[in-house]
């Protein structure tokens, strides 16, 4: 339906407004503060109880392994969050492909809260995590290769001055922002089966069902091709590149500790 990002923009814009293009924004903006909170706290904790005692060092391996570990942590806000994000978002389009092929009148407007109360309705608490295994295989890879290689960046660049011994902030930055842009890209495919099984499926018009992440791989490479499991690539890059860039060195910076006036004591225990 979108050639590419402009196409997207101009279509969304023309059939939906300017609101249109920020569909399912609230659910983003109440879910991904916890989202990130989780990640960032949990690769900390899995980091700290795999270094080995005695070194005091984290293997590169090991590095891997604390991320796997928080990429399957973190599912229990994501699928929910990225589940009622993105129904919220193809409702549009759903609505737009029925009318244009059946001529019925559009779908009532959706919001979050009636999707989940229609999800926990009908399949139980279970149906808000609909789309588990695709997100596992997104999440855990992109944790597992994130953290060990802005971790390896980092230590390549220029440190600040104060003793803690991190970063100084636009390497930080930069190297989340590198990091994030390579494992955004790499995980495009997962993501890709991820959406197409979270889509909503209404009866319109080119809508598929998947029963599984085996069945969305073998029906696109089939039915589009292998350059289909990167469509959106660019989009994901921009999206999570810069987000995670600004977290990273916001996170290294300490402000939170600075926040909460703990930033003498998270020093001592970095040390």
């Amino acid at each position: 339906m979108y050639s590419s990002i402009s196409d997207a923009i101009k279509k969304i814009y023309t059939a939906e407004g300017v609101r249109g293009l920020y569909q399912g924004a609230g659910v983003v903006i109440v879910l991904i503060t916890p989202m990130k909170a989780v990640r960032f706290s949990a690769n900390d904790y899995f980091r700290y109880h795999l270094k080995d005692k005695q070194t005091n060092i984290l293997t590169p391996a090991r590095q891997g392994l604390a991320g796997a570990l928080t990429g399957v942590v973190q599912l229990v806000v994501t699928v929910p969050m990225e589940l009622l994000k993105i129904q919220l978002q193809d409702a549009g389009r759903v609505a737009r492909m029925g009318t244009q092929s059946t001529g019925q009148a559009p779908l009532h407007k959706m919001s979050a809260l009636k999707i989940a109360a229609d999800l926990i309705r009908s399949k139980g608490l279970f149906g808000l995590y609909k789309g588990t295994i695709p997100a596992m295989c997104r999440d855990v890879p992109f944790c597992a290769i994130y953290f060990p290689l802005v971790e390896k960046l980092q230590s390549l660049g220029p440190r600040k001055t104060d003793g803690s011994g991190d970063a100084k902030f636009y390497w930080s930055f930069g190297c989340g922002l590198a990091a994030a842009s390579f494992t955004a890209w790499f995980v495009t495919p997962a993501d890709i089966m991820k959406t197409r099984i979270q889509t909503i499926h209404k009866g319109a018009a080119g809508d598929k069902v998947y029963s599984s992440i085996f069945d969305a791989f073998l029906d696109i490479l089939k039915t589009e091709g292998p350059r289909a499991f990167y469509k959106g690539g660019a989009c994901r890059i921009l999206v999570i590149a810069p987000s995670y860039a600004v977290i990273q060195s916001l996170y290294y910076l300490g402000v939170a500790e600075w926040l909460l006036g703990i930033e003498k004591d998270t020093k001592i225990i970095k040390k």
